[in-house]
């Protein structure tokens, strides 16, 4: 009686694995070199799955339940080791207990600048991170390409393996969707919903995982990108450009000083696009048009401008046409203003050639702000 004792207290009867650390992902069951009694219990609880491993090869797995352990409900254990139906004795294998719950709040980062090809910028380098969570989905798998043999893997270990296996997977998504660089700093909700749809299926694949949430927090880029940003900022903020103008004038008289000659450069110009409405005026307003404003000093600006207006007048059946050239000598401004202007929108004109004409109505309109 004795020796059965002995050979009973031997078997294993109960195989059951409560985790209270909640950090572990796989633990292998100890079996002390004991034998499992066949029909033995195996408890699986919730949020576990249990993967049988026998001669170096995976057998069968577990889910949640009671399971008594015979031939009838391990097949591939017992094709492994070459078991007949209703084989009785005692057997030996590797016991792994997986947590199939969500592990959240993991946090993944690229500890060197990682490059990617930019239609605006070329090749940028960005530094990048945040958090993931994710689950056990593929136990096979992941014991194979992750977990290995450790007798318990926990998440420490875990996320010293799985980072750079994290950003390499990140970067290659990131080329994959051809985001620009500009979104990728801006938008970062965004396009952590938009990688997770590329992340999560090589994550799968490669590693027996799922990752539910892939988010992204911080996203550093070089100077050159962070002023282009700062850029495309300030346009939208300065909206009507008008309005703008007046600003900058009111802000440096208040100002005064030797700051505000270079915070009025716009105003500088709107002021002089404003005398000379007020000299074309009075131009127009002279008896005999052109020719008498310019009577009393032939040598003034409005004496040249009403020269060549007659002379586009008489070639052009009576349209005033002014070159860029002409318009910016009438206005006091330098003429690559003018063709800023007529680029922008601002000043109406037709382009013959390579060359821009400017009517007198358009250049009116354009000054009384139309």
């Amino acid at each position: 009686m004795d020796f059965l004792n002995i050979i009973k207290k031997q078997l294993i009867e109960v195989i059951e694995w409560t985790d209270d650390s909640r950090d572990t992902l796989s633990y292998r069951w100890p079996d002390d070199d004991k034998e499992i009694k066949n029909g033995a219990q195996l408890i699986v609880r919730e949020s576990q799955q249990v993967q049988f491993v026998a001669a170096g090869q995976y057998a069968d797995l577990f889910n949640p339940g009671k399971h008594t352990l015979s031939t009838e409900n391990i097949p591939i254990l017992s094709t492994i080791l070459g078991w007949k139906y209703g084989f009785q004795s005692p057997f030996k294998c590797d016991v792994y207990y997986l947590n199939t719950r969500l592990f959240t709040g993991n946090k993944w980062g690229t500890s060197n600048p990682v490059m990617m090809r930019d239609q605006d910028f070329g090749v940028v380098r960005i530094r990048a991170f945040g958090t993931y969570d994710f689950r056990i989905v593929d136990a096979p798998l992941f014991l194979k390409e992750v977990a290995g043999t450790d007798q318990n893997f926990r998440l420490d270990e875990f996320n010293d393996t799985m980072r750079s296996r994290i950003v390499s997977v990140f970067t290659e998504a990131l080329a994959k969707a051809h985001v620009p660089v500009l979104d990728v700093a801006t938008r970062y909700s965004e396009m952590g919903d938009a990688l997770l749809q590329i992340i999560n299926p090589s994550v799968r694949e490669k590693y027996g995982l799922e990752i539910t949430s892939f988010i992204l927090e911080n996203v550093s880029v070089p100077p050159e990108v962070e002023q282009a940003i700062d850029k495309r900022a300030s346009m939208g903020a300065i909206g009507n450009l008008n309005d703008y103008v007046k600003y900058q004038m009111g802000q440096a008289m208040t100002a005064g000083g030797d700051a505000s000659a270079t915070a009025t450069l716009p105003a500088t110009m709107a002021m002089g696009f404003g005398m000379a409405q007020e000299m074309m005026k009075s131009m127009q307003q002279g008896a005999g048009g052109p020719g008498a404003a310019a009577a009393g000093d032939p040598f003034s600006p409005a004496a040249a401008q009403a020269a060549r207006a007659g002379a586009v007048a008489g070639s052009a059946g009576g349209l005033q046409v002014l070159t860029p050239e002409q318009a910016a000598e009438v206005l006091s401004v330098a003429p690559q203003d003018v063709i800023a202007a007529i680029e922008a929108g601002e000043l109406k004109a037709r382009k013959i050639g390579t060359a821009w004409r400017i009517s007198q109505a358009a250049l009116d309109e354009y000054l009384r702000g139309g």
